[in-house]
């Protein structure tokens, strides 16, 4: 992994910790969550203060997360905001501690100018024992306070403010007024600088969790379903349509059915010959490893080379995609690929709607080959193949993704996912030159049956 970290693909954008100030700031929080505290002089922490470094020391990764269902958090600093999150059980908690940070960034900024803010994002399950119990997390619940309870003492003494401009004897009351002065002293002045960091709560109908070893749940769509990595089995009893990833011809009918998902090659904005040459040499880059192959210095005129000497081994990923952009260029016919060939998810990107991400997470798993796309959407599983990757594999996927995707991390995303809102005056892409708009005539499948056979 030492190639991924250096290129900044690994552990980018976490915050140092070196002071002792800042040292003896996090020791104490860490005491006031867990009861252990780190002997480390130097360390990194992420969005939500979690450090590798430490989990190393603790010997615990989950040491701010136990049971991977309520997770702590501990903020040094405003600048955590920027920091990726490490290890994200739930595909909402980035996002949910994002929304905490933009609501509460000033008061965030005074509190931990002088202690750390500790808190936790509450799903109301204390264990995840079964999978039925994910069913059971539909709201997110986000509190926090100082160390020293700061939040919690400024909210008493704005309540003892209250009370002494409101009741009738209020200023002869010398037990109120000394609580008052005590208080204040801590606090510091409410009335000129307001300290409060107000619970936050967030709908989560649908999400992923890594849990049970991959779970999409969408719960909150006309046609709801819950997709397992594991086999469906396993999932046991479950109040709608359970699904794993092996059932293909079903998880293409819903992404249909449900308009969750489009063709590349008929999405507003998308370079289609682009993203479909791009896709291909990195199933290309993977069938030469296992082929014993060359990659030369891995340029694009390379790998046409080792396409050549492949000929007719060319996986079935490549040659399906190969007949697309050929359609897509207006050079070939349209080519029928069904949900059953190994190409079809590589075809498609979500729909601009709320869930766009979680489906292309889950496309993205679906079609592993395309490393770009696994590694923006769904790190965790692009980090466990990178380990099992040969050298060459592993060289050329770095020195790709730091090209292509370091530079410009929201430019690519654009270019390859669309923009939540779309472009002001963007017009739709035109079809092939003699297509008759076959995508919209056909579907993503071409002219096969719609009920999963």
């Amino acid at each position: 992994m030492k190639a991924l970290i250096a290129a900044g693909l690994m552990f980018g954008n976490l915050i140092p910790v070196a002071s002792a100030a800042l040292i003896d700031r996090y020791n104490r929080a860490l005491r006031h969550l867990t009861g252990k505290t780190t002997a480390l002089t130097e360390f990194h922490i992420d969005l939500s203060g979690f450090s590798p470094e430490i989990g190393d020391e603790l010997g615990d990764p989950r040491y701010l997360n136990a049971g991977g269902v309520n997770r702590q958090f501990i903020l040094l600093t405003t600048a955590q905001k920027a920091a990726p999150l490490l290890d994200p059980t739930f595909s909402f908690a980035r996002a949910t501690l994002r929304q905490f940070y933009d609501l509460n960034e000033p008061q965030l900024f005074a509190l931990t100018a002088r202690d750390a803010v500790v808190g936790e994002m509450q799903t109301g399950i204390f264990a995840l024992d079964q999978p039925a119990r994910l069913f059971d997390i539909r709201r997110i619940t986000v509190e926090a306070d100082t160390v020293g309870a700061h939040v919690a003492e400024s909210r008493q003494l704005g309540t003892l403010i209250t009370r002494f401009r409101t009741e009738a004897d209020g200023w002869r009351d010398d037990v109120l007024i000394a609580d008052m002065i005590g208080l204040a002293k801590r606090t510091g002045d409410i009335a000129r600088v307001p300290v409060d960091l107000p619970v936050l709560t967030v709908e989560q109908p649908n999400y992923w969790t890594a849990q049970f070893g991959g779970v999409y749940l969408f719960r909150g769509l006309s046609r709801p379903a819950v997709i397992s990595t594991a086999p469906r089995a396993a999932l046991g009893e479950v109040p709608m349509t359970a699904l794993d990833l092996s059932m293909r011809n079903e998880i293409a009918d819903w992404l249909e059915r449900g308009k969750l998902a489009e063709p590349i090659v008929q999405a507003r904005g998308a370079d289609a010959a682009e993203i479909l040459r791009q896709k291909m040499e990195f199933i290309l880059v993977d069938a030469a490893d296992g082929a014993g192959l060359d990659l030369g210095a891995g340029t694009r005129a390379d790998l046409r080379k080792v396409a050549q000497r492949m000929g007719a081994a060319l996986p079935a990923e490549f040659q399906g995609l190969a007949s697309l952009l050929r359609w897509v260029e207006g050079g070939g016919d349209w080519p029928r690929i069904t949900s059953e060939h190994p190409a079809y998810f590589y075809t498609l990107r979500a729909r601009d709607h709320a869930d766009r991400d979680l489906v292309n997470m889950l496309l993205a798993e679906m079609s592993p080959l395309d490393v770009r796309q696994l590694f923006i959407l769904h790190k965790d599983l692009f980090y466990a193949a990178y380990a099992t990757w040969p050298e060459a594999k592993r060289a050329w996927t770095v020195a790709f993704l730091t090209r292509a995707y370091q530079s410009d991390k929201a430019g690519a995303r654009a270019a390859l996912f669309g923009n939540k809102e779309g472009r002001p005056g963007e017009r739709a892409p035109k079809s092939a030159p003699g297509s008759g708009d076959m995508v919209s005539r056909v579907g993503p499948w071409g002219a096969s049956r719609k009920d999963g056979r």
